[in-house]
């Protein structure tokens, strides 16, 4: 039996295969298949937050199929095939460790990243010479299709790379509050939809700024937010339909608020 890596390449090709595979497989493309490469990343970080091992190992599978996909389809266009990724990356680990695989001394986990975060930018700006003449950036390769949070926090550090940063995560509050202010008071003379949307952004952009200087991921904050609401809003559902047999839409805003101040207290103490 081939190894388990050889199995599934071998698997996929014949999937591909214009004769004998599926329909639904031949037919697909990067543009087709990248948006269920994203959804399987998120159901990998899922599984993580849940804790759950044995999904851990399904998702991961599944997000390796994703990879095994798209270098398939390269390999059907002479691009590249899966051998070529595996070097690819193993390469770009001996090179960005070289305080392991070389002579490189580096003395902790900090000294590490701003290593890391040096070779990167030196690959940075051989790609960019060779491929444009554009001037360069410290935030060349910040992709725009990464999702915003992500990008927020991305394009941040890399300005604070070059020292565009707040000294501390108080200076970052402050300005916080500041732009809280200004959306405030566009709120109250009523500006418009464009208007609102700029400050709500600015406003969401220094929240990223904050999440940083306090070393938080804010996806994984807004993400124990989104599971903490789902919670006591689902709470809030089981009490009422023990204490009167009601739903939500039955109920005041009132009794609902009472109830999440009841199910908030609950797990407080628990």
């Amino acid at each position: 039996m081939p190894e388990p890596i050889h199995r599934l390449l071998d698997i996929m090709a014949l999937l591909r295969d214009p004769e004998r595979g599926c329909p639904w497989d031949v037919e697909q493309t990067f543009a087709t298949i990248a948006p269920h490469t994203i959804e399987e990343a998120y159901e990998v970080a899922d599984a993580i937050e849940r804790d759950d091992l044995d999904a851990l190992k399904d998702e991961l599978g599944d997000l390796l199929l994703q990879v095994v996909f798209h270098a398939q389809m390269a390999g059907e266009l002479g691009a590249f095939r899966f051998d070529d990724v595996v070097e690819a990356i193993c390469d770009k680990l001996i090179r960005r460790h070289p305080h392991v695989f070389g002579d490189t001394k580096i003395d902790d986990a900090a000294a590490q990243t701003r290593a890391w975060e040096q070779q990167k930018a030196l690959e940075r700006k051989a790609k960019a010479a060779a491929a444009s003449s554009t001037p360069e950036s410290a935030l060349d390769g910040v992709l725009s299709a990464l999702p915003a949070l992500t990008r927020a926090l991305k394009l941040q550090k890399r300005a604070a790379l070059v020292g565009f940063d707040w000294p501390d995560a108080h200076s970052a509050f402050a300005k916080m509050a500041e732009e809280s202010g200004e959306l405030a008071a566009e709120m109250d003379i009523g500006a418009d939809h464009d208007r609102l949307e700029d400050e709500l952004g600015d406003l969401l952009f220094t929240c990223v700024n904050v999440a940083r200087k306090l070393d938080v991921t804010p996806e994984t904050a807004l993400r124990r937010a989104n599971a903490k609401f789902e919670r006591r809003f689902r709470e809030i559902e089981v009490l009422l339909a023990e204490d009167s047999g009601r739903k939500p839409a039955d109920a005041t805003l009132d009794e609902m608020e009472a109830l999440w101040q009841r199910a908030k207290a609950s797990e407080r103490s628990g």
